[in-house]
């Protein structure tokens, strides 16, 4: 919310007070002098009084990605796998929550955050976050995919187009393929559009977050400044 809200919400203050605590530059915000009412507070956000007295201390923004191995859940909580929640040993994983889902049986990337903001930005469909991925299928991949999937494929449920994505043939049964989109069991699907089971789906990477091949599926990281700061808003 707003910061002259913020403090008004207060039991101890109102809105003039507010008024006067930032005219008066007595408030903190994450460490500034702020006199803008208008700034906003979030739960991540520290608010202090001049003297020191904090009015918010501010929770920890937590920011992991997960080599998800198939079999897990994407989910934080489900009476019958075991969820993504289950792999980390967090004290607060209760806050947590999933920017971007897998499959059961797919594995792969995961990100995982308590910051709302950010998970937003991370799946919004118009920021058009490209996401790789590793495909294994049943019978060879026919060529004209390539050109099929850069075109967009119809999708007669949803009655549209899918996004242009881009197919690249590693070997006869195995190829990577971006995406800019993420419907639902849409590489299974555009696969199917040729009669082509997918047998296995790991995704590489989101965005500029590639998954660390140091991490063992199951395994887990927290990620670096630089990776956060890749999903920054505009």
């Amino acid at each position: 919310m707003r910061l002259d809200r913020f403090l008004s919400n207060l039991p101890r203050f109102n809105r003039q007070d507010a008024r006067r605590l930032l005219a008066g530059g007595s408030v903190r915000l994450d460490g500034q002098i702020s006199r803008d009412g208008r700034s906003e507070v979030s739960v991540f956000s520290r608010v202090e009084l001049d003297g020191g007295e904090v009015l918010q201390a501010g929770k920890a923004a937590c920011y992991f990605m997960l080599h998800k191995p198939p079999g897990v859940v994407s989910a934080t909580v489900h009476p019958e796998h075991r969820t993504v929640l289950d792999l980390l040993d967090e004290p607060d994983k209760h806050d947590l929550h999933l920017a971007g889902r897998l499959d059961l049986s797919t594995s792969g990337l995961l990100l995982i955050t308590n910051d709302g903001q950010w998970s937003r930005r991370v799946t919004l469909p118009k920021s058009k976050q490209p996401k790789v991925y590793l495909v294994d299928t049943a019978d060879p991949i026919d060529p004209i995919c390539v050109e099929a999937f850069a075109r967009g494929l119809y999708f007669q449920y949803e009655d549209l187009v899918t996004q242009p994505a881009v197919l690249d043939i590693l070997a006869p049964r195995q190829a990577r393929l971006t995406l800019y989109e993420g419907r639902y069991h849409q590489v299974k699907r555009m696969f199917g559009h040729f009669r082509n089971r997918v047998v296995g789906l790991h995704r590489l990477s989101m965005g500029a977050v590639r998954l660390d091949p140091l991490l063992a599926p199951g395994h887990y990281r927290a990620l670096t400044a630089t990776e956060v700061a890749s999903f920054a808003a505009d």
